[in-house]
């Protein structure tokens, strides 16, 4: 990297996800790159991805140290407005079950960001990016040329760069060219993953104690529920028509986000089988599976969304590796998949974000060479990464008592 013939040097982020797009907003901000995103969506609402995530005070100070302060504030508008009472488990009856404590240094500081809207989270760090996000460019591969990275997409296209950032997620193409043989551990956890109208779910019974928790609920029989509560401090819409006129954060609803899981030896139902199923397939199998459990938490299940269901499987990325350090860089899922046991993935890639910002700001103002930035951002990455994997899958052993993955946790 560095300025080559009197122009900046050029940064090419496949995937536009969470931590590629808070990478981009950071180098626009510090200006020493031309920055462009591709991402293999067709548009902004593209696959679905989850819902509410849970935002660290690590994950805060990625995000405040890379975007603009409209963009800040958006997110803080719309941030979670119960502050989190803590994590409480019960078993599937209802019965108080021991749980975990987390310490948080924010404390109750009326603008920390404790969770976020996934879909508005992804539309703000889009704000002021046109220029710079390409959608519908699925990467295929890329060469390098006399000293330069072309990345080729499956509509033909090609760009030129100096570095190529690898943001693709759990199946990026850039590391499956670059190491084949890199693996994640199916952790033989199947989880569905649903979303409910906040109203709706009170209204079908869900208690007083619940509303505003984190809830565990372990079964005997091996199933696991985690229900989040997602409530907009301020409704996006109204939120982007205050601080942003004229940006689009959608219409969203307060909701719960349901993570339904279950071994797959128990599951009765092969992986082929199982992501064939549609959402209201979904609903019905957790509705089946949870015929016995309290009916207020058996309420919340009836109201699931299912075009907002879907299934997935729990892996993770163990050990972390860096790569050898030159212009093809990793950064989030690509490099450190883990479990949303944790509630860390994103929070982890946006620690990438801007970490990988700091380092190659250094390279383009000629305070350090790229491989010896790389070098240092990986093994930082390997370092906050291996512990974020390592604490996700304790929580996985205390909620779901069996996972399927050989490691320290």
């Amino acid at each position: 990297m560095g300025s080559q013939n009197g122009r900046r040097p050029r940064v090419l982020v496949v995937g536009g996800g969470v931590g590629g797009l808070c990478l981009a907003q950071g180098l626009r901000q510090a200006g020493v790159a031309d920055v462009t995103v591709f991402e293999r969506d067709a548009s902004a609402e593209g696959r679905m991805q989850g819902y509410r995530l849970r935002i660290s005070p690590e994950g805060e100070a990625a995000l405040r140290e890379c975007l603009p302060r409209r963009a800040q504030d958006l997110l803080t508008a719309t941030a979670n407005d119960r502050h989190q009472l803590g994590l409480v488990a019960f078993d599937e009856r209802l019965n108080p079950l021991p749980a975990p404590t987390f310490d948080d240094p924010r404390g109750d500081a009326p603008d920390k960001i404790d969770a976020v809207d996934r879909a508005t989270l992804r539309r703000v760090l889009l704000a002021g990016l046109d220029d710079v996000v390409c959608f519908g460019k699925r990467f295929v591969r890329y060469e390098e040329v006399g000293g330069e990275l072309v990345a080729h997409f499956a509509d033909g296209d090609h760009a030129v760069g100096d570095i190529l950032v690898a943001a693709d997620g759990a199946h990026s193409a850039v590391r499956a060219q670059l190491r084949p043989d890199d693996t994640t551990q199916d952790l033989g956890v199947r989880a569905i993953l649903s979303r409910t109208p906040r109203a709706a779910a009170i209204e079908a019974g869900l208690p007083e104690s619940l509303r505003d928790r984190f809830v565990n609920v372990t079964a005997p029989d091996g199933l696991r529920l985690a229900l989040m509560p997602m409530v907009f401090r301020t409704p996006p819409a109204r939120a982007a028509e205050e601080l942003w006129p004229g940006l689009d954060l959608g219409v969203s609803e307060d909701y719960y986000m349901s993570v339904f899981s279950v071994h797959k030896d128990l599951l009765g139902l092969d992986d082929e089988a199982f992501f064939g199923l549609t959402g209201e397939q979904l609903c019905r199998l957790v509705l089946d599976r949870t015929v016995d459990w309290h009916p207020d938490l058996r309420g919340v299940f009836a109201h699931a969304q299912p075009a907002e269901t879907y299934p997935l499987a729990l892996r993770a990325t163990v050990p972390v590796r860096a790569w050898e350090p030159g212009p093809v860089i990793p950064l989030g899922d690509a490099v450190h998949l883990m479990p949303p046991t944790g509630g860390v993935g994103a929070n982890t890639a946006l620690r990438d974000a801007s970490a990988l910002c700091r380092a190659l700001t250094a390279v383009a103002r000629g305070e350090a060479p790229l491989a010896e930035a790389v070098a240092g951002y990986q093994a930082e990455m390997v370092r906050y990464a291996t512990e974020a994997i390592e604490m996700s899958l304790k929580i996985a052993r205390w909620s779901m008592k069996k996972i399927d993955v050989g490691v320290r946790a």
